[in-house]
């Protein structure tokens, strides 16, 4: 019975994880675009990675607590174990770093920014919390990869 929630676990941290890494690998672009094109760049991603991103974490998030409760051995357990932790820091930082600065920049008109732009600038934040979190989905989908392999 475990084989549905493990499968479903690899599938959707899966998905997340490639969803942050696409985005780990775009962020360089932001910094090397005007802020006018910035902005409407980063709400157009943004709209297209919400809610699809928080629903596959969550997905995988409840499927390895489930693999915590019933999986057959200590080492399925451990690794499902390890994911979740991973799981609920990676959605820790989305949820008080990144996600803050996305619904900031959603409000902004990037034809009236703010006087003091230079120094609100949040790109380098950003990048720098998204690769925490993309290394955080990564290591869970990791960690979920070790826990089937033990399945087999």
């Amino acid at each position: 019975m475990v084989q549905i929630p493990m499968a479903v676990a690899l599938l959707s941290g899966g998905l997340a994880a490639g969803g942050l890494a696409i985005s780990m690998l775009a962020a360089p672009l932001f910094t090397t675009l005007p802020t006018g094109m910035y902005i409407p760049v980063h709400q157009g991603l943004v709209t297209r990675f919400d809610p699809f991103m928080p629903v596959n974490l969550l997905v995988c998030l409840v499927c390895d607590v489930v693999l915590v409760i019933t999986a057959p051995t200590a080492g399925v357990r451990g690794a499902a174990a390890l994911a979740a932790v991973l799981l609920v820091c990676a959605g820790t930082v989305s949820l008080t770093r990144n996600v803050p600065i996305n619904r900031w920049l959603a409000t902004l008109d990037p034809r009236a920014l703010p006087a003091d732009w230079e120094r609100l600038d949040p790109r380098e934040r950003w990048i720098r919390w998204n690769r925490v979190r993309g290394g955080l989905a990564v290591a869970a989908l990791m960690a979920n990869v070790g826990a089937a392999t033990a399945l087999m």
